[in-house]
Protein backbone atom coordinates (compact mmCIF):
# COMPACT_ATOMS: atom_id res chain seq x y z
CA UNK A 1 0.00 0.00 0.00
CA UNK A 2 1.48 3.61 -0.90
CA UNK A 3 -0.26 6.51 0.47
CA UNK A 4 -1.84 9.13 -1.46
CA UNK A 5 0.45 11.94 -2.36
CA UNK A 6 -0.71 15.42 -3.61
CA UNK A 7 -0.03 15.71 -6.99
CA UNK A 8 0.85 19.50 -6.82
CA UNK A 9 4.06 21.37 -6.62
CA UNK A 10 3.98 21.39 -2.83
CA UNK A 11 1.02 20.76 -0.07
CA UNK A 12 -0.52 23.79 0.04
CA UNK A 13 -2.07 25.54 3.52
CA UNK A 14 -5.79 25.70 4.11
CA UNK A 15 -8.20 27.47 1.37
CA UNK A 16 -8.16 31.66 2.77
CA UNK A 17 -12.16 30.90 4.40
CA UNK A 18 -12.57 34.65 5.17
CA UNK A 19 -10.78 37.87 3.89
CA UNK A 20 -9.74 39.06 7.45
CA UNK A 21 -6.76 40.93 5.95
CA UNK A 22 -4.96 41.77 2.72
CA UNK A 23 -3.04 38.90 1.01
CA UNK A 24 1.06 39.46 1.48
CA UNK A 25 2.62 41.81 -0.83
CA UNK A 26 4.79 40.15 -4.41
CA UNK A 27 8.28 42.16 -4.77
CA UNK A 28 8.65 43.38 -7.97
CA UNK A 29 10.99 46.02 -9.22
CA UNK A 30 12.07 46.71 -5.59
CA UNK A 31 8.61 47.45 -4.90
CA UNK A 32 6.15 45.62 -2.82
CA UNK A 33 2.79 45.04 -5.06
CA UNK A 34 -0.52 43.32 -4.59
CA UNK A 35 -0.60 39.93 -6.62
CA UNK A 36 -3.31 40.43 -9.63
CA UNK A 37 -5.40 37.05 -8.44
CA UNK A 38 -8.24 37.29 -5.70
CA UNK A 39 -7.42 33.98 -4.62
CA UNK A 40 -5.39 33.37 -0.95
CA UNK A 41 -3.85 30.22 1.13
CA UNK A 42 -3.98 30.90 4.85
CA UNK A 43 -0.48 30.75 6.38
CA UNK A 44 -0.66 28.44 9.45
CA UNK A 45 1.13 28.36 12.83
CA UNK A 46 1.31 24.55 12.58
CA UNK A 47 1.62 24.23 16.29
CA UNK A 48 -1.43 26.28 16.91
CA UNK A 49 -3.50 26.78 13.87
CA UNK A 50 -3.69 30.36 13.87
CA UNK A 51 -3.97 31.76 10.67
CA UNK A 52 -0.40 34.01 10.34
CA UNK A 53 -1.11 35.67 7.05
CA UNK A 54 -2.53 35.09 3.60
CA UNK A 55 -0.36 34.77 0.65
CA UNK A 56 -1.47 34.71 -2.56
CA UNK A 57 -2.08 32.84 -5.58
CA UNK A 58 -0.22 35.42 -8.36
CA UNK A 59 -0.97 34.55 -12.07
CA UNK A 60 1.28 34.06 -14.64
CA UNK A 61 0.64 37.61 -15.34
CA UNK A 62 2.54 38.61 -11.85
CA UNK A 63 5.33 36.33 -12.91
CA UNK A 64 5.66 37.88 -16.53
CA UNK A 65 5.91 41.83 -14.49
CA UNK A 66 8.35 40.59 -12.11
CA UNK A 67 10.42 38.68 -15.26
CA UNK A 68 10.03 41.72 -17.16
CA UNK A 69 11.27 43.83 -13.83
CA UNK A 70 14.17 41.14 -13.37
CA UNK A 71 15.14 41.76 -17.24
CA UNK A 72 15.32 45.39 -17.12
CA UNK A 73 17.37 45.46 -13.88
CA UNK A 74 19.91 43.26 -15.95
CA UNK A 75 22.31 45.60 -18.22
CA UNK A 76 23.12 47.77 -15.68
CA UNK A 77 23.29 45.16 -12.86
CA UNK A 78 25.63 43.44 -15.44
CA UNK A 79 28.08 46.09 -15.91
CA UNK A 80 28.19 46.90 -11.96
CA UNK A 81 31.64 45.93 -10.89
CA UNK A 82 31.61 42.90 -9.23
CA UNK A 83 33.47 43.87 -5.91
CA UNK A 84 30.33 46.96 -5.95
CA UNK A 85 27.92 43.87 -6.22
CA UNK A 86 29.58 42.07 -2.88
CA UNK A 87 29.44 44.88 -0.99
CA UNK A 88 25.63 45.09 -1.19
CA UNK A 89 26.04 41.20 0.43
CA UNK A 90 28.27 42.20 2.90
CA UNK A 91 25.76 44.60 4.22
CA UNK A 92 23.20 42.31 4.21
CA UNK A 93 25.58 39.78 5.94
CA UNK A 94 25.74 42.38 8.43
CA UNK A 95 21.62 42.91 8.49
CA UNK A 96 20.65 39.70 8.92
CA UNK A 97 23.49 38.74 11.65
CA UNK A 98 21.36 41.90 13.26
CA UNK A 99 18.41 40.51 12.98
CA UNK A 100 18.93 36.56 13.60
CA UNK A 101 16.68 36.21 16.46
CA UNK A 102 13.72 38.00 15.01
CA UNK A 103 13.96 36.04 11.87
CA UNK A 104 14.25 33.04 13.77
CA UNK A 105 11.41 33.75 16.14
CA UNK A 106 9.52 34.00 12.78
CA UNK A 107 10.52 31.41 11.17
CA UNK A 108 9.79 29.30 14.23
CA UNK A 109 6.39 30.52 14.31
CA UNK A 110 5.76 29.61 10.34
CA UNK A 111 7.39 26.58 10.28
CA UNK A 112 7.03 25.00 13.65
CA UNK A 113 10.73 23.63 14.48
CA UNK A 114 12.54 24.83 17.66
CA UNK A 115 13.79 28.22 18.00
CA UNK A 116 17.19 26.62 18.22
CA UNK A 117 17.28 24.89 14.67
CA UNK A 118 15.88 27.68 13.27
CA UNK A 119 18.22 30.04 14.99
CA UNK A 120 21.08 27.73 12.78
CA UNK A 121 19.01 27.74 9.99
CA UNK A 122 19.40 31.81 10.01
CA UNK A 123 23.19 31.17 10.40
CA UNK A 124 23.45 28.81 7.85
CA UNK A 125 21.37 31.40 5.12
CA UNK A 126 24.14 33.90 6.38
CA UNK A 127 26.97 31.96 5.72
CA UNK A 128 25.44 31.32 2.32
CA UNK A 129 25.70 35.12 1.90
CA UNK A 130 28.78 35.34 3.39
CA UNK A 131 30.64 32.54 0.45
CA UNK A 132 28.56 34.76 -2.17
CA UNK A 133 30.82 37.42 -0.97
CA UNK A 134 33.71 35.81 -2.35
CA UNK A 135 32.43 35.37 -6.00
CA UNK A 136 35.13 37.56 -6.99
CA UNK A 137 37.48 35.73 -7.08
CA UNK A 138 35.53 32.42 -8.50
CA UNK A 139 34.52 34.60 -11.04
CA UNK A 140 37.69 34.53 -12.73
CA UNK A 141 38.57 33.34 -16.08
CA UNK A 142 42.06 31.64 -17.25
CA UNK A 143 44.06 32.10 -20.50
CA UNK A 144 46.06 29.13 -21.72
CA UNK A 145 48.40 29.67 -24.57
CA UNK A 146 49.54 27.59 -27.78
CA UNK A 147 46.74 24.86 -27.31
CA UNK A 148 47.28 24.64 -31.12
CA UNK A 149 49.59 25.71 -33.31
CA UNK A 150 49.09 29.81 -33.56
CA UNK A 151 46.03 29.52 -31.23
CA UNK A 152 45.55 30.95 -27.43
CA UNK A 153 42.43 29.86 -25.58
CA UNK A 154 40.82 32.34 -23.17
CA UNK A 155 37.97 31.93 -20.69
CA UNK A 156 35.85 34.70 -19.55
CA UNK A 157 32.88 34.13 -17.10
CA UNK A 158 29.80 36.45 -17.22
CA UNK A 159 26.39 37.01 -16.20
CA UNK A 160 23.43 35.60 -18.52
CA UNK A 161 20.18 37.17 -17.58
CA UNK A 162 17.25 36.43 -15.21
CA UNK A 163 17.49 33.12 -13.03
CA UNK A 164 14.53 31.65 -11.42
CA UNK A 165 14.06 29.78 -7.68
CA UNK A 166 11.50 27.59 -6.36
CA UNK A 167 12.06 26.63 -3.27
CA UNK A 168 10.14 24.28 -0.36
CA UNK A 169 8.48 24.69 2.89
CA UNK A 170 11.46 22.70 4.95
CA UNK A 171 14.02 25.21 5.04
CA UNK A 172 12.56 28.32 4.29
CA UNK A 173 15.59 30.89 5.10
CA UNK A 174 18.82 28.72 3.96
CA UNK A 175 17.68 27.51 0.94
CA UNK A 176 16.21 30.74 -1.14
CA UNK A 177 19.88 31.88 0.49
CA UNK A 178 21.74 29.04 -1.32
CA UNK A 179 20.28 30.43 -5.10
CA UNK A 180 19.48 34.04 -5.11
CA UNK A 181 22.75 35.90 -3.69
CA UNK A 182 25.30 34.00 -6.01
CA UNK A 183 22.92 35.00 -8.72
CA UNK A 184 23.12 38.36 -8.18
CA UNK A 185 26.92 38.89 -6.96
CA UNK A 186 27.55 36.98 -10.46
CA UNK A 187 26.05 40.09 -11.94
CA UNK A 188 22.13 37.89 -12.64
CA UNK A 189 18.86 39.21 -11.63
CA UNK A 190 16.53 36.82 -9.69
CA UNK A 191 12.84 35.85 -9.66
CA UNK A 192 12.00 34.34 -6.30
CA UNK A 193 8.90 31.64 -5.90
CA UNK A 194 8.93 30.48 -2.24
CA UNK A 195 7.31 28.38 -0.78
CA UNK A 196 3.62 29.01 0.36
CA UNK A 197 2.97 27.39 3.00
CA UNK A 198 5.60 29.36 5.46
CA UNK A 199 7.19 32.52 3.19
CA UNK A 200 6.97 35.01 5.79
CA UNK A 201 10.58 35.04 7.14
CA UNK A 202 11.63 35.38 3.59
CA UNK A 203 9.54 38.70 3.49
CA UNK A 204 11.38 40.13 6.21
CA UNK A 205 14.93 38.93 4.42
CA UNK A 206 13.96 40.75 1.29
CA UNK A 207 13.25 44.05 3.06
CA UNK A 208 17.13 43.83 4.82
CA UNK A 209 18.23 43.00 0.99
CA UNK A 210 16.42 46.38 0.19
CA UNK A 211 17.81 48.11 3.16
CA UNK A 212 21.38 46.89 2.36
CA UNK A 213 21.38 49.22 -0.76
CA UNK A 214 19.93 45.90 -3.74
CA UNK A 215 18.66 48.03 -6.71
CA UNK A 216 15.34 48.29 -7.85
CA UNK A 217 14.62 44.62 -10.14
CA UNK A 218 17.76 42.62 -9.19
CA UNK A 219 15.64 39.99 -6.37
CA UNK A 220 11.76 39.79 -7.08
CA UNK A 221 9.49 37.66 -5.22
CA UNK A 222 6.37 35.93 -6.51
CA UNK A 223 4.34 34.30 -4.22
CA UNK A 224 1.43 31.43 -5.13
CA UNK A 225 1.50 27.65 -6.04
CA UNK A 226 2.08 25.61 -9.01
CA UNK A 227 0.39 28.02 -11.50
CA UNK A 228 3.73 30.63 -10.64
CA UNK A 229 6.01 27.87 -10.52
CA UNK A 230 4.90 26.78 -14.71
CA UNK A 231 4.92 30.32 -15.71
CA UNK A 232 8.67 30.58 -14.78
CA UNK A 233 9.59 27.00 -15.76
CA UNK A 234 8.27 28.20 -19.29
CA UNK A 235 8.57 32.24 -19.44
CA UNK A 236 11.37 32.11 -22.25
CA UNK A 237 13.42 35.45 -20.64
CA UNK A 238 14.42 33.33 -17.44
CA UNK A 239 17.38 31.88 -18.70
CA UNK A 240 18.20 28.92 -15.36
CA UNK A 241 15.84 27.38 -12.58
CA UNK A 242 17.30 26.21 -9.30
CA UNK A 243 15.03 23.94 -7.53
CA UNK A 244 14.76 21.73 -4.29
CA UNK A 245 11.72 19.87 -3.98
CA UNK A 246 10.22 16.00 -4.37
CA UNK A 247 11.91 13.87 -7.17
CA UNK A 248 9.06 13.86 -8.84
CA UNK A 249 8.45 17.74 -9.49
CA UNK A 250 12.00 17.97 -9.50
CA UNK A 251 12.35 15.40 -12.99
CA UNK A 252 9.88 17.76 -14.59
CA UNK A 253 11.18 20.44 -13.70
CA UNK A 254 14.35 19.17 -15.25
CA UNK A 255 12.87 17.79 -18.58
CA UNK A 256 10.84 21.07 -18.98
CA UNK A 257 13.47 23.40 -18.12
CA UNK A 258 15.95 21.67 -20.28
CA UNK A 259 13.71 21.10 -23.30
CA UNK A 260 13.40 24.97 -23.50
CA UNK A 261 17.40 25.53 -23.15
CA UNK A 262 17.73 26.22 -19.52
CA UNK A 263 20.39 25.94 -17.18
CA UNK A 264 18.17 24.06 -14.90
CA UNK A 265 19.54 22.39 -10.70
CA UNK A 266 17.27 20.57 -9.32
CA UNK A 267 17.25 18.40 -6.38
CA UNK A 268 14.81 15.82 -5.36
CA UNK A 269 14.24 13.54 -2.76
CA UNK A 270 16.28 11.26 -0.55
CA UNK A 271 16.50 8.09 1.26
CA UNK A 272 19.64 8.20 3.89
CA UNK A 273 20.49 4.99 5.48
CA UNK A 274 22.82 5.00 9.05
CA UNK A 275 24.61 1.92 9.07
CA UNK A 276 25.99 1.06 12.78
CA UNK A 277 28.71 -1.81 12.86
CA UNK A 278 29.51 -3.87 15.90
CA UNK A 279 32.53 -1.84 17.16
CA UNK A 280 29.95 1.71 16.77
CA UNK A 281 30.20 3.97 20.04
CA UNK A 282 26.60 2.93 20.61
CA UNK A 283 26.08 5.42 23.07
CA UNK A 284 27.45 8.43 20.82
CA UNK A 285 25.80 6.43 17.36
CA UNK A 286 22.07 6.22 19.07
CA UNK A 287 22.33 10.10 20.25
CA UNK A 288 23.45 11.32 16.60
CA UNK A 289 20.79 8.59 14.74
CA UNK A 290 17.31 10.28 17.00
CA UNK A 291 19.05 13.76 16.31
CA UNK A 292 19.31 12.73 12.81
CA UNK A 293 15.24 11.33 12.50
CA UNK A 294 13.86 13.39 14.95
CA UNK A 295 15.60 17.07 14.23
CA UNK A 296 13.14 19.08 12.59
CA UNK A 297 10.32 16.25 13.07
CA UNK A 298 12.20 14.73 10.30
CA UNK A 299 11.46 16.98 7.21
CA UNK A 300 14.72 17.60 6.17
CA UNK A 301 16.56 15.88 3.17
CA UNK A 302 19.25 14.84 5.20
CA UNK A 303 17.41 13.08 7.62
CA UNK A 304 18.91 9.57 8.36
CA UNK A 305 15.38 7.76 8.27
CA UNK A 306 16.74 3.72 7.82
CA UNK A 307 19.12 2.65 10.38
CA UNK A 308 20.72 -0.79 9.77
CA UNK A 309 22.49 -2.35 12.24
CA UNK A 310 25.28 -5.07 11.49
CA UNK A 311 25.17 -8.18 13.39
CA UNK A 312 25.33 -8.10 17.11
CA UNK A 313 25.37 -3.93 16.89
CA UNK A 314 21.25 -4.36 16.25
CA UNK A 315 19.83 -5.24 19.40
CA UNK A 316 21.86 -3.02 20.87
CA UNK A 317 21.20 -0.03 18.51
CA UNK A 318 17.68 -0.91 18.54
CA UNK A 319 17.37 -0.33 22.35
CA UNK A 320 19.17 2.62 22.67
CA UNK A 321 16.99 4.01 19.60
CA UNK A 322 13.76 3.34 20.87
CA UNK A 323 14.88 4.52 24.32
CA UNK A 324 16.13 8.43 22.51
CA UNK A 325 13.24 8.38 20.49
CA UNK A 326 10.69 7.39 23.89
CA UNK A 327 12.67 10.71 25.71
CA UNK A 328 12.45 13.51 22.82
CA UNK A 329 10.39 16.10 23.97
CA UNK A 330 7.65 17.34 21.51
CA UNK A 331 6.22 20.48 21.71
CA UNK A 332 5.66 24.48 20.47
CA UNK A 333 8.44 25.47 18.68
CA UNK A 334 9.29 28.29 20.72
CA UNK A 335 9.03 26.61 24.26
CA UNK A 336 12.62 26.40 25.39
CA UNK A 337 12.39 22.86 26.58
CA UNK A 338 10.68 21.68 23.32
CA UNK A 339 13.03 19.21 21.04
CA UNK A 340 10.78 18.14 18.33
CA UNK A 341 8.00 20.54 17.07
CA UNK A 342 4.84 19.76 14.70
CA UNK A 343 5.16 18.67 11.01
CA UNK A 344 4.36 21.70 8.71
CA UNK A 345 0.33 20.93 7.93
CA UNK A 346 -2.19 18.71 8.25
CA UNK A 347 -2.15 17.03 5.25
CA UNK A 348 1.43 16.24 5.69
CA UNK A 349 0.49 14.48 8.83
CA UNK A 350 -1.93 12.67 7.57
CA UNK A 351 0.39 11.56 4.71
CA UNK A 352 3.42 10.72 6.98
CA UNK A 353 0.41 8.58 9.55
CA UNK A 354 -0.52 6.77 6.37
CA UNK A 355 2.85 6.07 6.02
CA UNK A 356 3.24 4.31 9.02
CA UNK A 357 0.09 2.33 8.62
CA UNK A 358 0.99 1.07 5.04
CA UNK A 359 4.42 -0.01 6.94
CA UNK A 360 2.77 -1.85 9.34
CA UNK A 361 0.46 -3.49 6.66
CA UNK A 362 3.21 -4.34 4.95
CA UNK A 363 4.92 -6.30 7.63
CA UNK A 364 6.83 -4.00 9.62
CA UNK A 365 6.41 -3.73 13.70
CA UNK A 366 5.55 -0.68 15.56
CA UNK A 367 8.38 -0.58 18.33
CA UNK A 368 6.87 3.54 18.92
CA UNK A 369 3.78 4.81 17.38
CA UNK A 370 3.33 8.50 16.89
CA UNK A 371 0.26 7.90 15.13
CA UNK A 372 -2.40 10.37 16.76
CA UNK A 373 -0.24 12.34 19.28
CA UNK A 374 -1.26 14.71 21.18
CA UNK A 375 0.31 18.23 23.17
CA UNK A 376 -1.08 19.46 26.16
CA UNK A 377 -2.20 23.14 25.62
CA UNK A 378 -1.73 22.88 21.84
CA UNK A 379 -4.53 20.66 20.66
CA UNK A 380 -4.93 21.58 16.87
CA UNK A 381 -1.20 21.53 16.28
CA UNK A 382 0.03 18.85 13.16
CA UNK A 383 1.47 16.45 15.82
CA UNK A 384 3.00 13.47 15.03
CA UNK A 385 4.83 11.41 17.39
CA UNK A 386 8.74 10.03 17.53
CA UNK A 387 8.19 6.67 15.49
CA UNK A 388 9.94 3.74 15.33
CA UNK A 389 9.49 0.71 12.51
CA UNK A 390 11.11 -2.34 13.07
CA UNK A 391 11.34 -5.32 10.62
CA UNK A 392 11.39 -2.22 7.89
CA UNK A 393 12.97 -3.36 4.13
CA UNK A 394 13.29 -1.82 0.73
CA UNK A 395 10.32 -4.09 -0.82
CA UNK A 396 7.90 -2.01 1.67
CA UNK A 397 7.30 2.02 0.48
CA UNK A 398 8.68 2.90 4.28
CA UNK A 399 11.93 1.20 3.42
CA UNK A 400 12.28 2.98 -0.05
CA UNK A 401 9.89 6.37 -0.70
CA UNK A 402 10.81 9.40 1.47
CA UNK A 403 8.34 9.95 4.32
CA UNK A 404 9.35 13.26 5.35
CA UNK A 405 8.37 12.93 8.84
CA UNK A 406 10.17 12.08 12.37
CA UNK A 407 9.78 7.91 11.46
CA UNK A 408 13.18 5.23 11.76
CA UNK A 409 12.93 2.26 9.84
CA UNK A 410 15.18 -0.22 11.40
CA UNK A 411 16.71 -3.58 9.44
CA UNK A 412 19.44 -5.40 10.62
CA UNK A 413 21.93 -6.94 8.35
CA UNK A 414 24.22 -10.01 9.25
CA UNK A 415 27.58 -7.76 7.23
CA UNK A 416 28.63 -4.70 6.19
CA UNK A 417 28.11 -5.81 2.59
CA UNK A 418 25.11 -6.74 3.16
CA UNK A 419 24.26 -3.83 4.53
CA UNK A 420 25.57 -1.87 1.69
CA UNK A 421 23.77 -3.94 -0.76
CA UNK A 422 20.61 -3.36 0.91
CA UNK A 423 21.18 0.47 0.74
CA UNK A 424 21.36 0.11 -3.24
CA UNK A 425 18.56 -1.63 -3.31
CA UNK A 426 17.02 1.69 -2.60
CA UNK A 427 15.91 4.45 -5.46
CA UNK A 428 17.17 7.42 -3.80
CA UNK A 429 20.66 8.60 -2.31
CA UNK A 430 21.67 11.88 -1.09
CA UNK A 431 23.95 10.73 1.99
CA UNK A 432 24.86 7.92 4.19
CA UNK A 433 26.41 7.34 7.35
CA UNK A 434 28.58 4.68 8.41
CA UNK A 435 29.79 4.37 12.72
CA UNK A 436 32.30 2.64 13.32
CA UNK A 437 35.69 3.18 15.13
CA UNK A 438 37.47 1.70 12.54
CA UNK A 439 38.80 3.55 10.01
CA UNK A 440 39.67 0.82 7.31
CA UNK A 441 35.93 -0.32 7.71
CA UNK A 442 34.78 3.79 6.66
CA UNK A 443 36.76 4.04 4.09
CA UNK A 444 36.21 0.55 2.17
Amino acid sequence: MKPEVPQTMTTVTDKASTRNSDPIPNFIGGEWVAASGTDALNVMDPGTHEVLAQVPLSTAGDVDTAVAAAREAFPAWRATPAAERVRVLFRLQALLKEHQDELARMLSREHGKNFKECHGEVQRGIENVEHACGIPTLMMGDTLEDVARGIDCETIRQPIGVFAGITPYNFPVMIPLWFWPYAVATGNTFVLKPSEQDPLTHQKIVDLAREAGLPEGVLNVVHGDKTVSTALIEHPDVVGISFVGSSEIARIIYRDGAARGKRVQALGGAKNHMIVLPDADLELSADAIVNSVYGSAGQRCLAGSQIVGVGEAYDQIRDRIVAGASAVRVGYGLDPDTFMGPVISAPHRERIEGYIEAGVKEGAQVLIDGRGFKVDGYPKGNWVGPTVLEGVSPEQSVGREEIFGPVAGLTRAESVEDAIELMHRVEYGNATSIFTTSGRAARE
